[in-house]
């Protein structure tokens, strides 16, 4: 699957910008980390762009969200172990992440709701005038950006990664595409 077409699917099924964004953000954060453990960048950019390809449809419903996802992406044609890590990213099912990308996916996706809600919390309200730490700072601020899951977000330690670490590959990806994020 090509990251255009993904895009195009994604389309079809997101019509809000935030989440499209969110989406997109989750996307670099994984290309990133495919880039630290060596893993293919396209694969893993996909399973973070299309993650929550269902969520126009299940926002309401959280017990299907990710398995009606991982039913359209199954019928859309997806690799299965994309098509497994958007279901298991999910808390709600229980399912276990078995997988490198699995585990990637599940921290990721509160990652880029705390980094998003730190750069707008700046004055400048742009990626590159916070850094690691003040994202940190921001993590022990339990009322801070609360739709971040703090325990989803340390679950990078299954990743093999620091905190500190895992935020600033996330930071650094994001930095990459922060006009597409207009930040």
């Amino acid at each position: 699957m090509k990251r255009e077409t993904a895009l195009n699917h994604v389309k079809e099924n997101i019509k809000n910008k935030n989440l499209l964004k969110h989406m997109i953000a989750t996307e670099a954060i994984m290309k990133g980390l495919a880039v630290k453990f060596n893993e293919d960048t396209e694969k893993w950019g996909i399973a973070g762009l299309v993650h929550d390809i269902d969520y126009d449809e299940t926002a309401d419903d959280p017990e299907r969200h990710s398995i009606v996802g991982a039913e359209m992406l199954k019928e859309l044609g997806y690799d299965e172990d994309i098509i497994y890590a958007v279901k298991v990213h999910n808390d709600v099912h229980g399912l276990e992440r078995k997988s490198l990308i699995d585990k990637a996916l599940y921290c990721t996706d509160p990652l880029t709701g705390l980094i998003v809600a730190s750069a707008l919390i700046s004055p400048d309200k742009k990626l590159d005038k916070i850094d690691e730490e003040f994202v940190a700072r921001r993590f022990d601020e339990k009322t801070f950006a609360r739709g971040a899951n703090r325990e989803q977000i340390k679950a990078c330690s299954d990743l093999g990664l620091e905190l500190s670490e895992f935020i600033g590959i996330g930071l650094s990806s994001m930095r990459k595409i922060s006009k597409e994020l207009g930040l």
